[in-house]
């Protein structure tokens, strides 16, 4: 029986990521196809690892595919397998990513990628719950629970008869959005502590605490790239880290440009910058109160009146 896979942590203290989080446990109680939807770099890779490990499946293998970078020549068996001898070169067989998880999870990242002919295939596949190797004389059962995931709109794909309805449909039980960091920017100090943390651990650096006006203008930046883009900023400043506080120019120099040239053109609400204040003063609420500008007694309030609880950390 192959370990158990590690779960890869999701950061969410927002409203908006928790919702995602709490639909996501309920759909992994279930053994529903899931279709996981959202702009490039918001984690959809780790709701589906997060899915998989709250599932019944737990235990088994999740195999991941990223269907853009499978050519449709080897598409069949790629997925399928094959046996020895199936073709030229086919110097022993090959399981095939469908078999690999068997009893567990596959995971069909930019699904929406696929060609009608590899489309086609998928759905034979869905639908029989059986798979046929290439050269083989049967085919054999099928246990495995799909997810699936895509930064494109299928909706849209289908009525322009680029991505079959049927398939679709098939992959359209479950769905979870996970939103674009921008629309979620509470989750931003929480991100970046979680980042300092794991490369802390794995480089052996020490890095120093975010200034509150650092993480003031990383709140109101936009964030194209969303989490993982914010992730790779974290990871630059481990590279050559600075002395004390990290500030604005100690950024990489297009975001410092940017952010420092006013072209963030992103909103902070009263909220997410208590959040962020909180944080970048490790919750010392005196300390916070003063980088605000208010009394202690008017940030108990504002934290009473916002649902701001002391334990709003990385989970």
């Amino acid at each position: 029986m192959p370990a158990r896979q590690s779960e890869r942590p999701l950061i969410g203290i927002s409203d908006a990521m928790r919702s995602v989080l709490a639909y996501a446990e309920k759909v992994a109680r279930t053994d529903a196809t899931v279709l996981l939807t959202g702009p490039t770099g918001t984690g959809k890779e780790n709701l589906a690892h997060y899915i998989h490990s709250h599932s019944a499946r737990r235990d088994k293998r999740l195999v991941c595919v990223n269907c853009s970078t499978v050519p449709d020549t080897l598409f069949e068996g790629e997925m399928f397998g094959y046996e020895r001898g199936a073709f030229t070169g086919a110097e022993r067989a090959y399981e095939g990513k469908l078999s690999l998880a068997q009893g567990g999870t596959i995971f069909l990242d930019e699904v929406g990628e696929l060609t009608a002919a590899a489309q086609a295939k998928l759905l034979r596949v869905l639908e029989s719950r059986e798979v046929f190797r290439l050269g083989a004389r049967a085919s054999q059962p099928l246990d495995v629970r799909v997810i699936a995931a895509t930064n494109q709109d299928l909706e849209e794909l289908t009525a322009r008869k680029q991505f079959r309805s049927d398939l679709f449909f098939r992959l359209n039980v479950a769905r979870v959005h996970v939103p674009p960091l921008s629309a979620r920017r509470e989750d931003i100090p929480a991100l970046i502590a979680h980042y300092v943390s794991e490369l802390t651990r794995r480089t052996g650096t020490e890095l120093g605490a975010f200034a509150p006006e650092t993480l003031d203008c990383l709140m109101r930046y936009q964030w194209p790239g969303n989490v993982r883009e914010l992730r790779n900023v974290v990871e630059a400043l481990f590279i050559d880290p600075p002395n004390g506080p990290i500030r604005v120019q100690h950024l990489p120099p297009n975001l410092a440009r940017l952010l420092t040239g006013g072209a963030s053109n992103g909103h902070c609400t009263e909220r997410e910058r208590i959040v962020a204040t909180l944080f970048a003063t490790q919750w010392n609420k005196c300390r916070a109160a003063e980088q605000l500008q208010w009394s202690r007694m008017t940030l108990y309030r504002k934290m009473a009146k916002y649902g701001i609880k002391g334990d709003e950390h990385p989970s």
